[in-house]
């Protein structure tokens, strides 16, 4: 599996010695989606997303925190071929306050988060001075066989790193906002290529129960400049997404829905399209039993089925979730482990001295 891997990055690298733009597919290594709580429902997860993860799945939702948190997951991913990382603190700022002149709300709670993302696979062979001497002319044992130079075997690394910083506000008693500026560093051996994007997103709380979700990423799509004078544009997302949450059984049952809706002509890979409109949809549902237990299950946009579960301790909340492939007898499913940690002290509450 790792060598057709490295043979099939050797021929990107070839690629991209040409001067070119690319656009399908190129933000394809940050639609993987991270969080055991928000894979373990299908990604249908951006009504929900209401702590730190959120600056990922809807930056709005990153609003609604009362306590800084930190998170980070990592998995192997595809025969433990491919490393994927993940790391987030945010904090609260500001507090809601009423107007004593006007008696009126005024709507001062808003966030701040930092999230990094990689992507990776690691000691890859490079076998490309391998197969030639110093003349360029091919090595042959006995005149026949074709043989490598086994000492001109190099290694190298490919990986795709995405910071994103994050903003979010109240807007009003139902209304929140986010966006992100983030940034992109791809890597592969001495090739590189960089790029800024932004996200915008919002959460409308419909009723009690009832969060409307919408996230725009790369709204303004986005440039990766290679230094090989090769681009990629990455073209705006649009996730949508609903929840309802339901107090049931001494818990809470939450469905939500979701879909992707991308703007690439991805006629063959979506589920649905309208011309070059294409439509990813989403869903899962949670139960979540006294606030110290939660089960989840889901259905992807890639047409995966999630399960999940998810233990709440007193600062900390440990998650789980596996996507079940159906060539996983080639890929292998994906397992994924999150810890998220809340600082509940008071001194780290929204607007504490």
């Amino acid at each position: 599996m790792k060598l057709r891997s490295a043979a099939f990055l050797l021929m990107i690298i070839s690629s991209l010695s040409y001067s070119q733009t690319f656009g399908k597919y190129a933000g394809e290594f940050m639609s993987i989606g991270i969080g055991g709580r928000a894979l373990g429902v299908g990604s249908a997860y951006a009504a929900i997303a209401n702590d730190v993860t959120a600056s990922y799945w809807n930056p709005a939702g990153l609003a609604r925190i009362e306590y800084p948190q930190i998170a980070i997951s990592h998995d192997e991913r595809y025969g433990n071929l491919i490393n994927y990382d993940y790391a987030a603190f945010a904090f609260p700022s500001g507090t809601n306050t009423i107007n004593l002149e006007t008696q009126e709300n005024e709507y001062n709670a808003a966030s701040f988060g930092i999230s990094i993302i990689r992507l990776g696979i690691d000691g890859i062979p490079d076998t490309r001075k391998a197969w030639a001497d110093s003349n360029g002319n091919g090595l042959f044992d006995d005149g026949i066989n074709l043989r490598p130079d086994y000492n001109a075997i190099t290694f190298f690394n490919a990986s795709d790193w995405v910071a994103y910083l994050t903003y979010a506000k109240q807007s009003s008693e139902n209304l929140f906002y986010g966006a992100n500026v983030k940034l992109i560093r791809r890597n592969i051996g001495e090739f590189h290529g960089t790029g800024i994007g932004f996200d915008v997103g919002v959460q409308y709380l419909a009723t009690e129960s009832l969060v409307l979700g919408a996230n725009l990423q790369d709204a303004t799509t986005t440039l990766v400049s290679w230094n090989t004078g090769t681009n990629e544009l990455i073209s705006p997302t649009l996730k949508l997404g609903a929840a309802y949450f339901l107090e049931i059984f001494n818990g809470k049952l939450t469905p939500a829905v979701g879909t992707d809706v991308r703007f690439e002509n991805r006629r063959f890979s979506a589920v649905a399209n309208v011309g070059p409109i294409s439509f990813d949809p989403q869903v899962g549902v949670e139960f979540d039993y006294k606030n110290i237990v939660a089960v989840r299950a889901g259905y992807n946009d890639i047409g995966n089925i999630t399960l999940g579960a998810g233990i709440h301790l007193r600062k900390l909340d440990i998650d789980y979730s596996f996507a079940k492939f159906d060539a996983a007898d080639q890929l292998g499913n994906t397992h994924r482990i999150s810890l998220r940690l809340t600082l509940e002290e008071e001194k780290y509450r929204r607007g504490a001295e």
